[in-house]
């Protein structure tokens, strides 16, 4: 198997036993990213920070390999209150341009350090 392991101080590193990222075959998995500041490991604190600083983190990532937000395949969003939907659609206006990439969103009980969101990346060559 040829895979690389992706690790940058462009984005938070990992708070527990996996890699920032895998890439494998021209496909690069991004590790879920909750709104830490790469530089501080603070947690950002309302919703629409997390969600800024998230996206921040995913164009760090990206930057890391060469890569932009156009090499967004899909994305995977966890969210801790459903009711904040309107407001990833409306980041999502903000960060991405048509067509928009594959997406799947689901509530979540609870997500690492108390964030209220978190979002994973999957990108191609």
């Amino acid at each position: 198997m040829n895979k690389k392991i992706i690790q940058t101080d462009l984005a938070p590193e990992a708070v527990g036993t996996y890699s920032q990222g895998v890439e494998y075959n021209g496909v690069l998995y991004f590790s879920g990213q909750i709104g830490l500041d790469p530089k501080t490991m603070e947690l950002k604190e309302s919703f629409e920070e997390q969600t800024e600083q998230i996206l921040k983190n995913i164009d760090g990532l990206l930057e890391s390999q060469g890569l932009t937000r156009e090499n967004i395949i899909k994305t995977s969003i966890f969210l801790t209150d459903l009711a904040k939907f309107g407001s990833v659609n409306q980041a999502y206006i903000d960060y991405f341009k048509e067509p928009y990439p594959a997406r799947s969103c689901v509530q979540v009980p609870a997500l690492p350090k108390g964030a209220l969101i978190e979002i994973e990346v999957i990108a191609a060559r």
